[in-house]
């Protein structure tokens, strides 16, 4: 990113606070396309000098399982991506580190490294074992993301039906346990009872690792005013997403309207990519970026981040908003396509008016918070 394109003081803020990204998938790239993190990559958002370019302290990689993967291959292909990210942070032990606490987080950034956070996405990943739980914890996986885009066997996903109006007993089992081992709920994904009953059922705050605002884009995968004020009332963090069809409304109306060629475009990768996931997604975010050049889509800037972000800390304080990005998991907004670009959302609260304060709470504050207050449950 050009030196100029943001004020000196908002570069002066970005780079002297804790900045974490609670969710990005790109160790699909590290599992199939066997990606090095640490080159500047011709493909992809996210690597270590882009890292360093947009003074990232700290990004949780997802272990995003498919939910048309299930059982025992579920939980192999999630620990396969956790393999390839310890693999990466063997490879690059001065430029980051796991982290499994708060305080490793804040002790990365004294080492001038980039702390390594892990996040499961997708409950069916654990293959209704407790004990497959217990292993991801032992492994410093310090989130899971309850669904994905279908229910669990225990869970209701906000992309399917009610199977079952929430949160089963088991369901009740997983969070009870999550907070026993000092992992966060995530509550991305996840339908509007579910989210309720993880609310009733934690006794730790829980986050939204990637989601954003109903109210300015309505689709299911966002929270509804409601959600938001009963997540902040629990000490809970709402971290937005950059995904354009959560972001912008019309964005999201044009991409359904074009289902059908969309589902052509995505046999066609599945025909040439198999089970590459990485590629799939690089592939997609070409097509959008046609589909926009063609007038078929809207284009999404980056400024409609700030507006979620601005929505949200005006429902219930800047105490409770956070950022996760879905890099290389989701189509990116104009002037946010990488993560060397983060210093962009400094400048634009800046431009809002928002106090040094609350900035670095948005930034990461809020984050390192809830990480602490999980951590207390299991004694870190």
């Amino acid at each position: 990113m050009p030196a100029d394109a943001i004020s000196l003081r908002a570069r002066q803020i970005h780079f002297s606070n804790i900045v974490i990204d609670t969710h990005a998938d790109t160790p699909q790239r590290f599992l199939f396309d066997q990606f090095d993190m640490g080159h500047l990559d011709s493909e992809g958002c996210v690597d270590i000098p882009r890292l360093r370019a947009g003074g990232v302290t700290a990004i949780a990689f997802a272990l995003w399982v498919p939910v048309d993967i299930t059982g025992a291959a579920a939980t192999a292909r999630a620990f396969g991506l956790l393999n390839g990210v310890e693999e990466q942070i063997r490879r690059h032990p001065d430029d980051v580190i796991l982290a499994r606490t708060a305080q490793q987080v804040r002790e990365a950034l004294d080492q001038d490294k980039i702390a390594i956070l892990l996040g499961v996405e997708g409950g069916h990943a654990i293959h209704n074992d407790l004990q497959v739980l217990r292993e991801f914890a032992a492994r410093g996986v310090r989130y899971m993301t309850l669904t994905h885009n279908a229910a669990t066997d225990w869970a209701d996903s906000s992309n399917a039906g009610a199977r079952h109006n929430g949160l089963t007993g088991f369901g009740r089992e997983v969070v009870l346990e999550m907070n026993r081992l000092g992992m966060i709920v995530d509550i991305s994904h996840v339908s509007d009872q579910t989210f309720r009953d993880v609310l009733e059922t934690s006794s730790a705050p829980v986050i939204a690792s990637h989601s954003c605002c109903r109210a300015i884009c309505n689709v299911p995968r966002n929270l509804s005013d409601e959600l938001i004020r009963a997540l902040a009332a629990r000490g809970g963090v709402l971290h937005i997403t950059f995904h354009a069809a959560f972001l912008s409304q019309e964005y999201a109306v044009a991409y359904k309207a074009l289902s059908a060629e969309n589902t052509l475009r995505e046999q066609a990768a599945n025909d040439k990519f198999g089970l590459n996931e990485a590629q799939k997604l690089i592939e997609g975010q070409r097509m959008s970026d046609e589909w926009i050049r063609a007038g078929k889509l809207p284009r999404v800037g980056w400024e409609k981040i700030i507006e979620h972000i601005d929505h949200a800390v005006r429902l219930v304080g800047a105490d409770h908003v956070g950022l996760g990005s879905d890099f290389d998991g989701a189509f990116m907004p104009e002037g946010l396509e990488d993560a060397a670009q983060f210093p962009r959302i400094t400048d634009g609260l800046l431009g809002l008016g928002y106090a040094e304060t609350d900035i670095a709470k948005i930034l990461g504050g809020n984050t390192l918070r809830v990480m602490s207050e999980s951590e207390k449950v299991r004694g870190f």
